[in-house]
């Protein structure tokens, strides 16, 4: 046992907020409470959160998730959460280090060796996306994800959505599989007619086909299609989850390790979707820690389908990528489209910790984009 000494967060390009947590014996955890656009908020709630449990026992892992939970009145939501996970994350590293371990031994141990991965092509505007996808190819990856659509209107031309459909078919012509983001950018009734002329060249999954708050419509969608639903990133806890399994409307559940409050919050999450046969795909277009949290969740998953890496998102600029801040990053090397998973202890990266320190100095924090369409009015992103 060891109490917590000290919390620590750390700002860094391109978008992503790293946490590290020590105890009173110098184990060192780390963790990733990334939340896109909201970093001060996130900031601020780790304030709060380090004036609370340093003096807790750090292998209390439970007990501490629980009180951030339950203990402040207010509860969910994506910058507690992200809070929570940063703090959760950086709590598994600590201990599973400090046994020598991975991750997925404490979680029961794992059911596979590999894992399948996937990576984007495209941006924020899609256009021709062939040569990105012989890329990836090359890279070794057999699936990729790409945006649907630019901003669309609430109704818009359905010619705004052919080029979609061309995009889908270029890929599949290169003998690789894609999944399509709709990103919640695309309003009932477009979704509904993107979905069925997808339907024909079988997508991998349509993701966010309308944004979650509308579970009526997700669900009206689902019996229209055969494609399948994949969902989760906004969704912030297994409270959040629980709806959309008992509606029967999603197929893939794509929970974001850093939104919904770590490690301890996507095992019990994996668990549920099992329950309904439904596959676990978490979204991770963050950093380093964040995905090979993922992968130690993953590696114990029964129901895990496939994993979102950031190699070369398009949000990555100015330098760094998946691949930084580690000083390991041949672990993310892709092989037929898979991973090898890591056999370190901890989460089986290794935090290179004088990069993190210096590129956190004055680092900026992103600003989501936004659309406006040509009236003016403002569109979904």
């Amino acid at each position: 046992m060891g109490k917590i000494a000290s919390i620590e967060y750390f700002r860094v390009p391109p978008r992503w907020l790293f946490v590290k947590v020590v105890d009173e014996a110098g184990n060192v955890g780390w963790g990733e409470a990334s939340l896109e656009g909201h970093t001060q908020a996130v900031e601020g709630c780790l304030d709060a959160w380090t004036e609370r449990y340093v003096g807790f026992e750090a292998d209390d892992i439970e007990h501490i998730w629980q009180m951030s939970w339950r203990t402040s009145f207010y509860r969910g939501g994506p910058v507690l959460m992200s809070a929570l996970a940063g703090i959760d994350i950086a709590l598994w590293d600590l201990k599973a280090r400090k046994l020598g371990v991975p991750i997925h031994q404490l979680l029961g141990g794992k059911v596979r060796d590999k894992l399948k991965v996937y990576a984007w092509i495209g941006g924020d505007r899609p256009s021709d996306v062939r040569e990105q996808a012989q890329v990836r190819k090359s890279q070794g990856f057999n699936s990729v994800k790409m945006n649907g659509t630019e901003d669309l209107g609430w109704l818009d031309s359905p010619s705004a959505l052919n080029d979609c459909v061309e995009r889908l078919k270029t890929v599949k012509d290169l003998g690789m599989d894609a999944g399509i983001d709709f990103h919640g950018r695309v309003h009932k009734p477009m979704a509904k007619q993107l979905a069925k002329a997808l339907e024909p060249h079988h997508p991998l999954f349509i993701e966010e086909p309308l944004l979650s708050e509308h579970i009526g419509g997700i669900k009206a969608l689902a019996q229209l299609t055969s494609c399948p639903i994949a969902l989760g990133e906004r969704l912030h806890s297994r409270w959040d989850v629980r709806p959309f399994l008992e509606a029967g409307c999603v197929d893939i559940l794509q929970p974001d390790i850093s939104h919904i409050g770590g490690i301890s919050e996507m095992k019990r999450i994996a668990g549920m979707c099992e329950a309904y046969d439904v596959a676990l795909a978490p979204h991770c277009p963050l950093g380093p820690i964040a995905l090979a949290a993922c992968v130690q969740v993953n590696a114990t998953s029964a129901n895990f389908a496939i994993q979102e890496m950031s190699l070369g998102i398009h949000y990555n600029v100015g330098g760094q990528d998946l691949t930084s801040y580690t000083k390991n990053p041949e672990v993310w090397n892709v092989s037929d489209g898979y991973i090898d998973l890591m056999k370190g202890p901890g989460l089986g990266i290794e935090v290179d910790e004088d990069q993190v320190s210096e590129l956190s100095k004055n680092a900026k924090a992103w600003v989501a984009p936004g659309f406006i369409g040509p009236g003016g009015e403002i569109r979904e992103w």
